[in-house]
């Protein structure tokens, strides 16, 4: 698997969720690789909720990720079932506009309804592209990493301060700094690395190269 030059798209449907999976990895890869990030909630229904929009632009800058690569959209969250087609229309127009060859999306393994229909929806809109699942602690159940990609301890760092910047979740035990930092531990231990991010498999395109 080869992620440099690559067009990487990578789906979340709350702010929050992208960083929470795979924050390390994007800080990892950003400077070598055309990075999107899409989250399709911005969650504003709820007004306990009403600064986490700025919060996650807070937290995708601490990663490096420039303002026009982090898309958020306004799907209504937990009312993802019932938009599954305007969801899969928005991202088949993506595909047209950017063309991901990867796509990180929530592992099926979890139970929360709008991670179930952003991960369906990505499966059925990117059906050439290789699909990777990451983790979102709360709701994933029976998730084991199949995948695991190298990150290092300033990718690391980076994550952790990124998702320092949710003020609103910072009573949540699966923001709790410990966990988040035992988690890429644990998967750097099954890599036998000090530390990486861990990803199931949802579909492997591969391809036969030269290698120059």
């Amino acid at each position: 698997m080869i992620f440099y030059g690559k067009r990487i798209l990578f789906v979340g449907a709350h702010p929050d969720d992208i960083e929470l999976g795979c924050g390390a990895f994007i800080h990892h890869i950003l400077p070598f690789s055309d990075v999107l990030c899409l989250t399709l909630s911005d969650n504003q229904k709820n007004p306990a909720l009403k600064n986490v929009v700025q919060e996650h632009r807070r937290s995708m800058e601490v990663l490096g990720v420039p303002a026009e690569r982090d898309v958020v959209q306004t799907f209504e969250t937990r009312r993802f079932p019932d938009q599954r087609q305007e969801i899969l229309e928005y991202l088949l127009r993506l595909r047209r506009d950017f063309n991901p060859e990867i796509i990180l999306v929530h592992t099926r393994q979890d139970i929360h309804q709008d991670h179930n229909v952003a991960t369906e929806e990505c499966l059925r809109a990117y059906r050439g592209a290789t699909v990777l699942g990451y983790d979102v602690l709360r709701s994933s159940y029976g998730f084991f990493p199949h995948f695991l990609v190298e990150v290092n301890a300033e990718d690391v760092e980076a994550k952790l301060q990124a998702l320092s910047q949710y003020d609103t979740y910072s009573d949540k035990y699966y923001f709790d700094l410990n966990i988040l930092r035992a988690t890429m531990i644990r998967h750097g231990a099954l890599a036998e690395r000090p530390y990486a991010e861990g990803f199931d498999i949802l579909r492997i395109v591969g391809r036969f190269e030269r290698c120059v």
